[in-house]
């Protein structure tokens, strides 16, 4: 099938308009890369405090001639989709030995996990940790001793900080590997179901903590389709995952031998092999593409709107909200994945998962089948699924069915034939929403506006019964600028109760709200801030405001709205406790949310 011509254009215009920025990036990766491999440029008083601890390895590292990997992990054991990384440097090591080559732990970088700091002040600090994590990618790699790396995160802020610093890295090459999904526990619509009762004060805090920790129960990724595992198809459909990788539960035979298969090939394609594949090239304009095309296809996180341009501006490469909205209208909803739907990712992938959803959207000309990946020359090789054979993973060709078309569908009779990912433009600013799990009726509503500068403010309004009418509630002065930008996911079942009350409400939020959220419309990342004195520092309580994802406008019809100066507020109270003090030059100079809301790119 002939590529998608909606796609082709996209394509053509992120390279277009990155071109100048495109050339400099590969430029400087080349000229690095001609330099050959890093050790040979280190004194040997260099080498030999690198490679000082390294014991029975130490002659094999003195002698240049073996590839040596470098271990970059977000490893802690409190996050469970972190807690199994633990394992992963001594399978790594004991891979690499076995091919004659050795590795290293680089250095670790920072893990915090959004499921903890949801509703918490430790939250403003969620989104730039990102950029930490890119940073403390740059120190573990700035030793110059590695022909390759291995990138080991899976959650919100790690997988896109781990990128951008191996964007940076790009002349030597890198493989992420992912640790999994924890196996099922509490479906999630049980789950959500608790919550919304217990704000309502149907049941106690003794049953939404039974719940919760029947949900969130073992070792691995949470197993809704928020975040973190959009981050692990991103990987895979971008080709830095080994194919068929990302959704092995951890701690079993075939997750430890995708690790051993997943090291063997990082040093197979460093430069002193034969099959060099740097990530400068594997991250090129048709990778970014494709992913943003997988985000689409599987109804992903609005997060990755965020991380998408910042990684990419890393590559080189220049994104903007526009290419999330023309691939949105040509891609359809392949995948039922919860918030969308009721099935978790341990269902997705029994279904088909990505091999199946890869090889139809090649079928139906959505992707680039001609990228460079990790695992070789094409996409089509992530049509394939790993299979364990006396101990080694080898590689098969995947189902063409689906095995459950409740959960995942054949992009000729897709769930809904665009990707729900929605652009809005109007006097109140640029921003967007996913409607993927949003009822049509509810795609838009008009109503007068409660205006909030906290989200507890919101759930106590709630619980003192003033949300009567229909309301758009606005959350402002949560930017990057104000306060770092955090989720505000814990309005959620507050707004979902208002709807199952028959309002009709909206979230309007210069914010953010985790790729959990679900089925209450919320137009997000409003830009620019009300902290930069953006359009929604104009509003007032009783302002009509029409929220129209169809349309896909934001704007307040009240007469005169345009003509008030915007309002200021003291945010001095953002800027101590609990680490915030640390980050006042991250919220001074952070970018704009609709170029990535970043601060090191």
């Amino acid at each position: 099938m002939p590529l998608d011509s909606t796609i082709a254009k996209v394509t053509d215009a992120i390279e277009a308009r990155s071109e100048t920025r495109r050339a400099t990036y590969l430029d400087r990766m080349r000229r690095a890369a001609e330099e050959g491999p890093r050790r040979a440029h280190l004194t040997c008083g260099n080498q030999a405090h690198a490679y000082a601890a390294m014991g029975d390895d130490q002659g094999r590292l003195a002698e240049g001639l073996s590839a040596n990997l470098g271990i970059v992990t977000a490893y802690n054991d409190m996050l469970s989709a972190h807690q199994p990384f633990e394992r992963f440097p001594q399978i790594i090591r004991d891979a690499a030995r076995a091919a004659g080559s050795t590795a290293q732990v680089a250095g670790g970088v920072p893990a915090m996990c959004d499921g903890v700091t949801q509703g918490q002040v430790g939250m403003e600090l969620s989104l730039f940790s990102r950029d930490v994590i890119a940073l403390a990618t740059g120190v573990s790699l700035s030793h110059n001793v590695f022909d390759a790396a291995v990138y080991l995160g899976v959650c919100d802020k790690i997988v896109p900080g781990l990128v951008i610093g191996a964007a940076t890295f790009g002349y030597i090459p890198g493989i992420f590997l992912p640790a999994g999904p924890m196996t099922s526990g509490l479906p999630n619509d049980e789950k959500s179901k608790v919550r919304q009762q217990f704000a309502t004060g149907e049941v106690g805090r003794d049953k939404l903590m039974e719940a919760e920790m029947k949900s969130y129960h073992g070792p691995g990724t949470c197993t809704f389709y928020g975040t973190a595992n959009s981050n692990q198809m991103l990987m895979e459909i971008m080709g830095l995952h080994l194919p068929g990788a990302s959704f092995v539960n951890p701690n079993t035979p075939l997750r430890d031998a995708l690790t051993v298969a997943g090291a063997k090939r990082a040093l197979e394609i460093t430069r002193l092999g034969n099959d060099y594949r740097p990530v400068c090239d594997i991250l090129d304009a048709k990778a970014f593409v494709n992913g943003i095309v997988g985000l689409m296809a599987t109804g992903g996180s609005t997060n990755l709107v965020l991380h998408l341009p910042a990684m990419a501006r890393a590559a080189g490469l220049e994104i903007t909200l526009d290419d999330f909205d023309a691939i949105s209208s040509v891609v359809p909803l392949m995948a039922k994945v919860y918030p969308n739907g009721l099935a978790d990712v341990n269902h997705f992938h029994a279904a088909g998962g990505l091999q199946y959803l890869i090889a139809e959207l090649l079928d139906a000309g959505l992707v680039h089948e001609d990228v460079k990946t990790v695992a070789g020359d094409g996409l089509s090789l992530y049509t394939q699924e790993p299979k364990l054979k006396d101990g080694v993973v080898t590689f098969e060709p995947a189902s063409r069915e689906t095995q459950n078309d409740k959960i995942l569908r054949p992009a000729s009779a897709p769930f809904q034939k665009t990707g729900g990912l929605s652009q809005m433009h109007g006097n109140l600013g640029h921003g967007m929403m996913k409607v993927s799990a949003v009822a049509p009726e509810r795609h838009v509503v008009e109503a007068p506006c409660r205006i909030f500068h906290d989200q507890d403010d919101v759930k106590t309004a709630f619980k003192a019964g003033e949300f009567t009418t229909d309301t758009i509630v606005v959350v402002r002065f949560q930017g990057p600028k104000a306060n770092g930008m955090p989720e505000l996911h814990s309005l959620t079942p507050t707004l979902a109760v208002l709807q199952d009350r028959g309002l009709k409400v909206a979230l309007v939020t210069d914010g953010r709200m985790s790729g959990a959220s679900g089925k209450v419309p919320s137009a997000i990342h409003v830009s620019p801030e009300a902290a930069s004195g953006g359009p929604l520092a104009k509003l007032r309580d009783g302002d009509i405001v029409r929220v129209d994802a169809t349309a896909g406008t934001l704007s307040c019809l009240t007469e005169g709205f345009e003509d008030r100066d915007p309002v200021v507020v003291d945010l001095t109270g953002n800027g101590h406790g609990v680490g915030r003090e640390l980050f006042a030059a991250f919220r001074e100079n952070v970018g704009l949310a609709s170029n990535g809301a970043a601060v090191v790119v």
